[in-house]
């Protein structure tokens, strides 16, 4: 199977519709078993989606408008999506940016246009859509302002930036808040509960503080305020008890903070495991680790800026085309989006892995720095200074400099650093790669400018 293949073996395809609430696995997270129906069953964010709100109501109704959701993870996104599939008549198809390409826009739009010539709307989950790009947000928009589909977007990022304007246009944007504890307190009561759907079989109660500790923990996110009422109830169940305390809390809090996440420890782990299987010129071990940060949640973009700053810092001039295959790829993620961004990823990190390694030009930076920090603002020779008036050329400017050009070979011998540090010499390229020749180069200038 390709490593970039869109779908899995036997994976329906994106254009089939979904039902919005299929029978889900016993084994299924808590988070997925307990996820509302309906608006009805949905908590707080009766101030946007109430009955009584007018957007509400229209969900309610059927009638449904294009809409951007925008909020943090965890605050209910993706349940309104399906529950405005609860409410309508039509087919719920659902595409994730990540892992869909304008093929897969196309595909769902055709299937769209079959079904409204027989009378029938199709709405349209795009989750994670900032991460289209500007060519797969400009394939829905035609579709979208016709009609063919309703669009509801999932979004963490500001529309206003990671939207396209005219797509912007045509949708409402709903902002969805972090869930309040006191919206959160109620849910997970009711998944400790239920027999049917949550942990009711367990019969494993929670103290109120035990309860409110964990909606304080978990910051407005519903998912994972329901992950760790799923690990605490099981913990508390293995070890024979009936109720979990606030000590439980606590003590599978401190250990589930130790997850993933892209702005915690873990992500700097997966991005240190990356940057060392890179200088250690593993291609595998690279690419796991860009993938596994890609899968986690992480922006592509990061792996990329990372990668970027590789190829100067841990490979410079051992090889001169490092940062231009880096850059490339970059660029060509811009243009393409995911999944086929992933591609000139792909290959910038097994050609970064594969190039010679020389920090030399990363040294060479600091130990300009430090210089110029020990030495401190040393005044510009008189040849070296510009002489744009006759009193400056009087004074002495420029006076005495060669000119490279007219010398022969281009090269005239000449010191270029003050007075002070005359003689310093930052940058020390090493014999791997490219850099061995910018060495022999490097040395037969310094040998003649010293013995001028």
């Amino acid at each position: 199977m390709d490593l970039f293949d869109r779908t899995k073996p036997d994976a329906p395809s994106p254009t089939e519709p979904a039902d919005a609430h299929d029978a889900l696995a016993p084994d299924a997270p808590l988070a997925e078993r307990m996820r509302p129906r309906s608006l009805d069953e949905l908590v707080g964010h009766d101030a946007v989606l109430g009955v009584k709100t007018p957007l509400g109501r229209a969900i309610r109704a059927d009638r449904a408008p294009s809409i951007l959701l925008w909020g943090p993870p965890g605050c209910g996104k993706t349940t309104v999506a399906r529950a405005i599939a609860t409410h309508s008549r039509g087919r719920f198809v659902q595409l994730s940016a990540v892992l869909s390409g304008v093929a897969d826009v196309r595909a769902v739009v055709a299937q769209a246009e079959h079904e409204r010539r027989a009378g029938r709307r199709t709405v349209l989950f795009v989750d994670e859509i900032h991460r289209f790009n500007r060519a797969q947000q400009d394939a829905l928009l035609p579709h979208v302002e016709a009609g063919t589909v309703t669009l509801v977007g999932a979004t963490t990022e500001n529309p206003s930036f990671a939207v396209n304007a005219a797509v912007l246009s045509r949708a409402q944007v709903v902002r969805l808040e972090p869930l309040a504890p006191e919206a959160l307190v109620p849910l997970l009561e009711r998944a400790l509960t239920d027999t049917e759907r949550g942990l009711g079989a367990l019969a494993v109660r929670a103290t109120d503080e035990a309860l409110q500790a964990i909606a304080r923990w978990a910051d407005g996110d519903a998912r994972k305020a329901l992950g760790l009422v799923e690990h605490l109830a099981r913990e508390v169940h293995g070890s024979g008890r009936d109720e979990a305390t606030l000590d439980d809390v606590q003590a599978a809090a401190r250990e589930r903070t130790l997850r993933y996440d892209k702005t915690g420890e873990e992500h700097y782990n997966l991005a240190s495991a990356l940057i060392k299987s890179l200088r250690g010129s593993d291609p595998d071990a690279a690419l796991y680790w860009a993938l596994r940060m890609i899968e986690s949640g992480d922006d592509p973009r990061f792996v990329l800026r990372r990668l970027m700053i590789f190829a100067s810092e841990d490979v410079g001039l051992a090889d001169t085309r490092a940062l231009e295959v880096a850059v490339a790829a970059d660029r060509a993620f811009e243009r393409l989006g995911t999944p086929e961004g992933l591609i000139p990823l792909s290959h910038a990190v097994i050609y970064l892995s594969l190039a010679p390694k020389s920090k030399a030009a990363y040294n060479a930076l600091g130990a300009a720095q430090a210089e110029i920090q020990r030495s401190g603002a040393l005044p510009v020779p008189l040849k070296l200074r510009n002489a744009p008036t006759k009193a400056m050329k009087e004074w002495g400017y420029g006076a005495h400099y060669n000119d490279p050009h007219k010398a022969d070979g281009g090269y005239s011998p000449e010191h270029y650093l003050p007075e002070a540090i005359e003689g310093a010499e930052f940058y020390t390229p090493t014999q791997r790669g490219t850099e061995a020749k910018i060495a022999e180069h490097l040395a037969k200038l310094r040998a003649k400018r010293n013995g001028a």
